[in-house]
């Protein structure tokens, strides 16, 4: 119950920040401040965890990916898709961001797989460096393209209409200080639903990587139920802005964190995905690509991706 009120208190936050700032802005501090919190969750996970457990970074950051790409993407659309039949947004910034998602992914989590200074799928600490450097500048370099340079290319079509509808100052101050308290919360209680998930899990004689995912789609929730009702509301533009700034984020901010952690503790860092985490990867950011790149969508974007969705599920789950 406290869980869902946290919840339900970071969207009503998010939401009013959002409509106050507009596009792309309000996607941005909600993204920022989900994957803050993420990153943070990570470390604190490998601080605890013992020697050889190195890959809790790549298996959050990989699920959260997952979710957002194709649950939060998918579930947007299909709602969207059989309310309001077809929903247009600009095309260009969302395939600008699959761009650099698809780039620091394969970088970050599929290479690894492949370099020869160091055996299996790890990088050696100048590779490591290269690649958590590219991912942080990367980040920074499409910031700079979202809210400045080709800011238009991220701005809801529907924004002028909404701008009768925007929250007083003090309602934003206010939600800007609530925000971080209401994720604080969901992280906090999500990391206490763990044991009861791991016992759950074990039980059940399932792997025990599924318990990241269970966490990880917890602590995304408020920012999925966001994006959501931005679909209802026939905001495509304001949900796609959230789900893949979200995925970027996460990739792009985690990678540099837990390669300092790395390096300074000297544990080395398992990156390299699976030969079938790398299939559904590659997959996602291909159909991703051609869902996104016409500027509108349908319900046969969303039903595509919650298939994937539903395989990475199935995967997860499989002993």
């Amino acid at each position: 119950m406290l869980l869902f009120a946290s919840v339900l208190a970071a969207v009503h936050h998010a939401e009013t920040i959002a409509h106050r700032l507009g596009d792309p802005f309000g996607a941005i501090i909600l993204a920022l401040a989900v994957t803050i919190i993420e990153v943070a969750l990570i470390v604190s996970v490998l601080l605890a965890a013992p020697a050889g457990t190195s890959e809790i970074a790549r298996d959050t950051v990989f699920a959260a990916i997952m979710i957002v790409l194709n649950g939060i993407v998918g579930l947007c659309l299909l709602v969207g898709g059989l309310r309001f039949r077809e929903q247009e947004f600009i095309a260009r910034g969302a395939v600008g961001a699959l761009a650099v998602l698809a780039t620091v992914a394969v970088l970050a989590l599929v290479l690894p797989n492949y370099t020869v200074a160091v055996p299996g799928p790890v990088y050696a600490t100048p590779q490591l460096v290269f690649v958590a450097s590219v991912s942080f500048a990367l980040y920074g370099l499409f910031l700079f393209v979202q809210t400045v340079r080709h800011r238009g290319d991220f701005s809801a079509p529907r924004l002028e209409e909404l701008a009768d509808a925007k929250p007083e100052r003090s309602e934003m101050v206010t939600a800007l200080i609530l925000l971080p308290l209401a994720l604080v919360s969901v992280v906090l209680l999500a990391e206490t639903l763990a044991p009861t998930v791991e016992h759950a899990v074990a039980r059940a004689g399932l792997p025990a990587a599924l318990v990241g995912v269970v966490i990880a789609m917890t602590v995304l929730l408020p920012e999925g139920m966001a994006a959501l009702r931005a679909a209802r509301a026939n905001r495509i533009q304001s949900s796609l802005n959230m789900a893949l700034g979200s995925a970027m984020a996460s990739i792009c901010l985690t990678i540099p964190a837990v390669a300092v952690l790395s390096i300074v503790l000297g544990q080395p860092l398992t990156l390299g995905l699976e030969p079938e985490h790398i299939v559904l990867l590659l997959l996602s950011l291909f159909v991703a690509t051609l869902s996104l790149a016409m500027g509108r969508t349908t319900i046969l974007q969303g039903g595509l991706h919650l298939v994937i969705f539903g395989a990475f599920l199935t995967l997860a789950a499989m002993p």
